[in-house]
């Protein structure tokens, strides 16, 4: 009589690092801008987020009258 082999349960996924959360919160949260990672011997050691601001430009607001 032949046994069914039983594939294993996949292992639960390892928790996400937190630099990895937080790069995902800022850039969830930035319209226009950059997200920078700064890395120091294979760690990430800061996370940097410059945002801009768009106006609307003279050819815009005439546009929309």
């Amino acid at each position: 009589m032949a046994t069914q082999s039983h594939p294993e349960p996949e292992p639960p996924p390892a928790p996400e690092p937190e630099w990895i959360a937080l790069v995902r919160q800022k850039v969830e949260s930035l319209r226009y801008g950059v997200v920078q990672i700064v890395v120091h011997d294979g760690r990430v050691t800061q996370i940097e987020r410059n945002e801009k601001t768009r106006l609307a430009n003279g050819r815009d607001a005439q546009a929309e009258e």
